[in-house]
């Protein structure tokens, strides 16, 4: 079987258009698959990032850094449109208060390094909470 080619190289990119790193619900086949949202997200490939994946039930939560592990995850284009969505779904807030917090870094995706936006759990909210191993929500 061929590997995909990333969406990226068949259509130009807006000014506008960001990249975004999902590990959770959000990637294919999840509850929150991202090809359900409008407008369309483009696929660009899979990647990982330094990190600690945790089981917070229906859905897992990402702790960015540190050298323990590694989160597996897609990466993918989107418009300010659908990032809105994202930032409603993963409940970010302006003063860093929501569920989640907005980040950017920079990933390996392919050949190639790309600015992506990750939303990383509250330390808050894995107290108690299992450590997925492997880094893999959908393969866990």
């Amino acid at each position: 079987m061929m590997p995909e080619a990333p969406a990226d190289a068949a259509e130009p990119a807006s000014l506008a258009d960001r990249h975004v790193f999902v590990y959770g619900t959000l990637r294919r086949g999840g509850s929150n698959d991202i090809a359900r949202f409008e407008p369309a997200a483009r696929f660009v490939g899979e990647s990982d990032v330094a990190g600690t994946l945790w089981d917070l039930g229906a859905y897992p939560g990402a702790r960015l850094g540190g050298d323990e592990g590694r989160v597996r995850g897609e990466v993918y284009r989107i418009g300010p449109l659908l990032e809105a969505q994202l930032d409603r779904l993963e409940e970010v807030r302006p003063d860093d208060t929501g569920e989640y917090v907005k980040r950017e870094v920079d990933l390996r995706v392919g050949h190639q390094w790309m600015r992506c936006l990750v939303y990383e759990i509250q330390a808050d909210r894995i107290e108690g909470r299992e450590r997925i191993a492997g880094g893999d929500w959908i393969r866990r």
